[in-house]
């Protein structure tokens, strides 16, 4: 995928139905009525490889229009995360070609001094490469634990990601272009068509503030791990923003405005990722002035190592291990129970490898007797904000679940 025109694989043909219909082995009559989500029964989602190419096959499906599609935690063990342990989430549909010799990236909009257009090249000639690990997670990552339930994606702990992106950085691109004194935001714009196919909508066009946008860690970046991005996740030109919603780091990237008020692209209005100004009760409605956009997403943590329902003997020492990740902050202390909170252990935790990546983790515990077991893991952040013990604030939308992960252990004579 270095060079020339790539011609997408499997699910990426001009229809979702024909991969599917190839894995069935034969006509999906109705196919157009198929429920939004619902795979034919004669695939299972063990074939997901066959029409994911580059992902693990134990990935969980969740959607597949557009595709949306999660990592269990204990294939989030990497410290890097692989690219095919990376989640998908997609809005709509990815570009049918990928020609790279004529892939632009325009930066415009009411408060750029210029106007430009970049190749691919001239980001990669003109500019100083950097590389960062950074943590994105979907802002409705945990939303299957909220009730009354939320619609959306029933993400449970997967829809998060490490891994190494490498690219320039955006504030030196918007700098050769000019910012002018008013620039209030940035917004996207991605080569990804609305699910409807209406040329003339796009599925979403976010951003960020100017501020967060100048920041060292915000890249438009065209490789992960050292490798092309995968072809789900955005290939070949992306915005990469840490620490906040992954939605705001854009997909198939072609354009760029420099603003003078918050963008208003697709979901950047009404209700999308935001959440009310002041708490409600579970199943109220709020009304559309009383919700404010998600920035910096909450102090999480995952244990990543054993796999929930691991079986140890009587006297066996348990290793644990995770991540932990704080938004625009740092974790500053992570803790484990085996006792449901009643009590708490310190871990070991390592440093972030820079500003915006995850953290290591890492204890041992022991069991005083047979039976079961949960083990909790708690994050705290360097303003003393810990993770809550149960599903914190009901909201509309289901963002912002950073409630405790755990995990079932059974101990054994």
């Amino acid at each position: 995928m270095s060079s020339g025109v790539w011609n997408r694989r499997g699910f990426l043909k001009k229809s979702v139905v024909g991969s599917l219909t190839y894995l069935v082995g034969a006509n999906i009559v109705h196919a157009a009525s198929l429920p939004k989500g619902v795979l034919p029964l004669g695939v299972s989602e063990s074939q997901l490889e066959d029409i994911l190419p580059g992902k693990h096959k134990d990935l969980i499906f969740l959607n597949n229009r557009p595709w949306n599609v999660e990592t269990p935690p204990h294939l989030l063990d990497d410290k890097v995360t692989p690219a095919d342990k990376m989640f998908v989430r997609n809005n709509g549909i990815p570009p049918e070609t990928i020609d790279l010799k004529n892939w632009k990236l325009t930066i415009d909009g009411e408060s750029a001094i210029n106007s430009k257009s970049y190749s691919i090249d001239d980001l990669k000639n003109n500019f100083k490469h950097y590389s960062y690990q950074l943590t994105l997670e979907c802002g409705g990552n945990g939303r299957a634990g909220y009730y009354p339930p939320a619609s959306g994606n029933q993400w449970t702990e997967g829809a998060v990601s490490c891994g190494k992106w490498t690219g320039v950085r955006l504030k030196d691109v918007l700098k050769d272009v000019g910012v002018k004194e008013d620039a209030v935001y940035i917004g996207y714009y991605g080569k990804d068509t609305h699910i409807s196919g209406a040329p003339d909508k796009k599925p979403i066009s976010r951003g960020v503030p100017i501020s967060k946008a100048m920041e060292d860690e915000a890249l438009i970046a065209w490789a992960m791990n050292d490798e092309d991005i995968p072809a789900m996740n955005g290939y070949p030109l992306r915005l990469v923003i840490g620490g906040w919603p992954a939605s705001t780091s854009g997909k198939w990237l072609e354009r760029i405005s420099i603003r003078n008020i918050v963008h208003d692209g697709p979901k950047m209005t009404g209700t999308s990722y935001r959440v009310p100004k002041n708490s409600v009760a579970p199943g109220e409605k709020v009304a559309e002035e009383d919700f404010k956009i998600i920035e910096t997403m909450p102090v999480k943590s995952l244990i990543t190592y054993p796999k929930t329902g691991a079986v140890l003997g009587l006297n066996k020492t348990l290793k644990l291990r995770g991540h932990a990740w704080a938004g625009d902050l740092e974790v500053s202390k992570v803790q484990v129970s085996t006792d449901f909170g009643a009590t708490w252990k310190v871990c070991q935790l390592e440093k972030p490898v820079n500003r915006l990546a995850w953290q290591h983790w890492s204890a041992e515990v022991d069991f005083p007797k047979e039976g079961y077991y949960e083990v909790w893991a708690k994050a705290t952040d360097s303003e003393g904000k810990s993770q809550p013990m149960v599903i914190p604030g009901w909201n509309p939308k289901g963002y912002l679940n950073n409630s405790c992960h755990r995990i079932a252990v059974k101990i054994e004579g």
